[in-house]
This record gives structure tokens, sequence and C-alpha cells, in this order.
């Protein structure tokens, strides 16, 4: 008898057992389902940005390159005559060029001040944060009002450079920006100023990430500041260097507010890049479906250019 009604006893548990269970599964599924929902939620606005406003507008720029459009008239179907036309314009060979050139003197002084400027501020010291938040300024600063700024400075005969270099070593200095020779270093001193505060801020995540018991264990066996950062900083901070690398290339390629507002092309067309061309062909010629060539070509440029750093970053990047 007593084993009978402990039997039962315990089938009862058993039951009530797998019905907690199975209402703690529920609970927990409803739970997890409300938490995907709320993520896909919180993704939905860039989502449809990235969807509407980046991918929709690179196949809408892909298709006006085989139109001739000058919105005024309905598109018409032209082919490849845009990239003909392209192609044999003797401007687009020194908009590449440019570009290019913008980018070789952007890149590797962004990205080798941004990492000094991240040493410089990666310290324990009173009122550090002040000084983080001074070189950080530039970055949320009007492009055009920093432009403006700067045209001032550049100024040939009333620039405050130039009376600098007159006043303190007695050098004339050139016409910064109405020289060929000059007018685009000008430009990228002015970008890599401005954006300096962005790659310090990434750089200086990285190097907080780095175990201080190497540093300490290094100091201990002898190491010295330089061989420290030569042999622990630069390669535990090299994926860092990567990112900050491969977004100032991208950043470098599509330059166009500065060079709107500081030169407008000028002079002789020395800082005519291609994102400017697009702007000219697009909002002065009206040339839409050749606007949206030279954007094509753009892209394949950009492409380019980061592909061969993802496939030389296993040469020197450290995970």
């Amino acid at each position: 008898m007593h084993t009978v009604l402990e039997s039962e006893q315990a089938s009862i548990a058993r039951d009530t057992d797998v019905a907690e269970s199975k209402t703690t599964s529920k609970a927990v599924s409803r739970r997890n389902s409300k938490s995907v929902l709320a993520a896909y939620l919180f993704v939905l606005p860039t989502l449809f940005y990235l969807v509407f406003f980046s991918l929709g507008a690179m196949v809408a720029a892909l298709l006006f390159s085989f139109l001739e459009y000058d919105v005024l008239s309905p598109p018409k179907w032209t082919g490849l005559a845009n990239f003909q036309r392209l192609f044999e314009s003797p401007l687009f060979p020194k908009a590449v060029w440019n570009t290019i050139y913008f980018a070789i003197l952007y890149v590797p002084a962004h990205t080798i001040l941004s990492l000094l400027l991240a040493l410089l501020v990666n310290r324990d010291l009173k009122g550090i944060v002040a000084f983080r938040t001074v070189y950080f300024l530039p970055v949320v600063s009007s492009v055009v009002a920093i432009s403006l700024l700067w045209t001032m400075m550049y100024g040939k005969e009333f620039g405050l450079i130039n009376y600098v270099l007159k006043t303190l070593f007695g050098v004339s200095g050139p016409g910064w920006l109405s020289d060929p020779a000059w007018a685009m270093p000008a430009v990228s001193i002015v970008s890599v100023w401005k954006g300096l505060g962005v790659g310090m801020m990434i750089f200086l995540a990285g190097l907080q990430d780095i175990p201080k018991d190497l540093y300490d264990s290094a100091q201990i066996d002898g190491s010295g500041s330089w061989r420290r950062f030569l042999h622990i900083t630069l390669p535990l901070v090299s994926p860092t260097t990567f990112f900050v690398a491969v977004v100032s290339t991208i950043n470098s390629l599509q330059v166009f507010s500065q060079i709107y507002v500081m030169t407008e092309g000028g002079p002789r067309w020395s800082t005519t890049t291609l994102g400017y061309f697009v702007f000219v062909s697009a909002f002065e010629d009206f040339r839409m479906g050749y606007a949206s060539a030279i954007g094509v070509v753009l892209f394949v440029m950009v492409m380019f250019f980061t592909l061969i750093q993802f496939r030389l970053r296993k040469s020197w990047v450290h995970y």
C-alpha cells in the first residue's frame, strides 16, 4: 500500500516538474522572442538607411551611368557612351591622379599622427580628459567653417601662416591655395588636422586594451621605452592601425567638401578629384549620366584599394 502511494506521489511530482519545465521553457522562449524583436527594431532604421540610401543609391548610379539625362528631359539609353566619353576626357586622368595623390598625402599622415597623439594622451595625468576633448573638437566642428578659417590662414599676403613664416623665419610663404604645387598639400593638411580626433580615439581604445603586464615584464627584462614600443605596442595595436588605414583610405578617396570650399578644384584643376568631378558634372553641367559613370569608377577605385589592403594585412597585422 505504501509502495503504491509513494509511486503515485512520485508520478505526480514528475508531472508537476514537467509542467513547470514546460511553463519555464515557454516563458524563456517568449522572452527570447521579445529580445530578438527588440534587436530587429533597433537595427531597422540603420537597415532602412543602408538599403534605400546606400545600396539603392549605388544601384541607381549604376543604371544612370548607362543613360543620358540632364534632369530637364527624359533619360535616354546610351549604353557605354558615358564611360567612353569619360575615358577620352583629358580631365579624367588628372582627376584620378589628384584623388590618389590626396590619399598618398592624407592616409600615412593621418594614421601616424593619430597614433602619436593617442600615445600622448594615454596617460593617467590630471586634466588629461580635457586634452582629449580639445583634440577631438575639430571632428565635431563644421567642415565648411573649418575650411573657411584655414582659407583665411592660408592667404598669401595677409594670412596668419605666411605672417608667422615671415616674422619668425624670414621666409616668404607660397600662395598656398593659388599655387598648383601647394594647393593639394594645403588641403590635405586641413583634412588631417580635422580628422585626427577620430583616429586618436580609436588608437586610444586599442592602446588601453594592451595588458599592462607585458610592459612590466619587458621593463623588468631591461627593455627601454623604444624597444617596448617596437616589440609590444606596434604589434598589438596593428589591428587598430589596419582599421584606421582602411577607413582613412576610403574617406580620402571620397574627399569633396574641403576642396569645394577652399579651391573649387583649382588652381588649373590641380585639386579636382573624382568626388569634385562628380559634383561639377552633375550639378553644374547637369550631366547626370556622365556624373554617375564617374561615381561608378570612383566606387571601383575604392573597392580596389580596400581589397589590396585586406590582401596585405596578413603580412603585418597580428591578432
